[in-house]
């Protein structure tokens, strides 16, 4: 496999991991991951960029090997914003003044993708959207609910389990996504855990991302956004997408996907025989259809 190089940078007052895969100097791809995974994760289908394209993959602040925002004696705080922020950051350095990027956004990455998007329209030239498609509805009482979860999740430090071994972890990815090849998963495994001096395997997370967040999903204020989007948007989604199953619940997969609607210029295609990791089921289509749009 064609490896990644690891660049670490301080953006806004944290050490940041970046991984790059290609050649600078070669158009640039910026990969965003999900939630509870790392830039690694983008390997399989950078790999095959790589022969054509510059690929930069940050690991999200308390992800990977980038720094936790840990407040004294207590979880640190993670705020939607704050990744916002952090693009914005890290695109002043890597983009050239004036340039607008190609994002690519896997789950949480997509939807961090398509808010930036819309928030500095400006700076995106494409949009490639891997089944980022944000919550289900919230009315307005559930902000009781979500308030008092939150500040029960704030009252205890949370804790995430860690793994006798790294067949242990591959074995945790291959139970998350069953289509995940145990090549793949060993490999995955290494870099998704560090062992520590204890000898057990710890994620390469902080664990204060299981605190409930306080707010509500507000999805009209999110498409309102995604309405102010100017770059061309290809919303990518796997035919057996267990996650977006869940998330559109009784209203049925077709309601759910409406809200993409709100973007102006969508293209959508569909990853046959894949889930919600698309991207380590499929990637030589998945990179196919990133190339194919980004290059046109």
């Amino acid at each position: 496999m064609i490896d990644s190089r690891s660049e670490f940078l301080t953006v806004r007052g944290l050490r940041h991991h970046v991984r790059q895969w290609g050649t600078p100097g070669a158009p640039k791809l910026f990969a965003l991951h999900g939630w509870m995974d790392v830039s690694a994760s983008f390997q399989f289908v950078a790999q095959t960029l790589a022969q054509r394209w510059h690929v930069l993959a940050p690991d999200w602040r308390g992800f990977g090997l980038t720094d936790w925002p840990v407040a004294e004696g207590r979880a640190g705080s993670y705020w939607f914003p704050d990744y916002l922020a952090d693009l914005d950051a890290l695109l002043d350095v890597y983009a050239e003044p004036g340039e607008a990027v190609n994002l690519i956004g896997h789950s949480m990455g997509g939807n961090v993708a398509c808010l930036y998007a819309g928030v500095r329209p400006a700076r995106v030239r494409r949009l490639v959207n891997l089944e980022g498609f944000g919550l289900p509805p919230s009315a307005p009482t559930a902000a009781i609910r979500q308030l008092s979860r939150w500040l029960d999740d704030v009252q205890t430090m949370p804790t995430l389990r860690p793994y006798a071994s790294l067949d242990d972890v591959a074995a945790r990815l291959c139970k998350t996504n069953p289509r995940l090849t145990p090549e793949r998963a060993a490999w995955l495994s290494q870099r998704w855990a560090r062992q520590a001096p204890d000898g057990m395997w710890h994620l390469l997370a902080d664990a204060a991302h299981k605190i409930a967040n306080p707010y509500p999903y507000r999805l009209d204020e999110a498409m309102a956004v995604w309405g102010n989007v100017s770059a061309p948007v290809l919303n990518v989604e796997a035919t057996d997408s267990d996650v977006l199953r869940h998330f559109a619940g009784t209203q049925g997969r077709e309601a759910f996907r409406e809200r993409f609607e709100a973007f102006p210029n969508l293209t959508e295609a569909f990853v046959e025989d894949a889930g919600h990791m698309l991207h380590h089921d499929q990637p030589e289509a998945v990179a196919r259809l990133i190339e194919d749009f980004c290059r046109a």
